[in-house]
This record gives C-alpha cells, structure tokens and sequence, in this order.
C-alpha cells in the first residue's frame, strides 16, 4: 500500500514541536554562531527582539532537537536565505520529509 502523502499527526507533531525548536537553533545559530545583533535577526525573520530573546534562553523552541545531516543543511540553508534576503527553497513540506526519512531510518 502506498504511503499517504501527509499524515495529520505528523504535521501537527511538526508545527508544535519541530518547528518552534528548529526556529530556536536558527537564532542561536545566527546571533551566536554568526554574530548577528538580536534586532537584526528579530527584523529579518519578521519577530519580535522579546521573541528572538526567548529563543536564546530556551523560553521559546526548548527541548533538544536531533540535528539530522539533512536538517542542519536545511538550517543552513535557511539562515543563508533569511540573511541574504533571498526567497528560500526551503518549505515545511521539505523539514517534515526530513523528520519522517529519521523516523524511517533504525
């Protein structure tokens, strides 16, 4: 039997867990890893300075995330787009076939 192109349970797993702390690693990533200033970040990515904030201390996206190979090359590719100002390939459609293909994997 084929497998369902979307899966409900997923998508809702994806959105309230996956993408908060995937949101998280990205700010980390570019305030800390990149050095660039938290009201940057916060206007580029469309978010408060308080949200951006949050995200640094874990108040926001807490919790480990499991950084595939795949999805830390979606982060990068993610915090190249949001720097560069540049339309991202990157969908949520794309991040969720990366957490299914790590749930597949033994």
């Amino acid at each position: 039997m084929k497998e369902p192109l979307c899966d409900i349970i997923h998508c809702d797993e994806l959105a309230r867990n996956v993408l908060p702390r995937m949101r998280a690693e990205l700010v980390y990533r570019l305030v800390n890893g990149q050095g660039v200033k938290q009201s940057e970040v916060s206007r580029r990515l469309g978010i408060s300075r308080a949200a951006i904030s949050q995200y640094l201390s874990r108040k926001r996206g807490s919790g480990e995330i499991e950084l595939s190979e795949d999805i830390a090359a979606m982060l990068d590719r993610w915090a190249f787009a949001v720097m560069n100002e540049e339309a991202s390939s990157i969908t949520i459609c794309d991040i969720c076939n990366c957490t299914k293909k790590k749930k597949r994997t033994p």
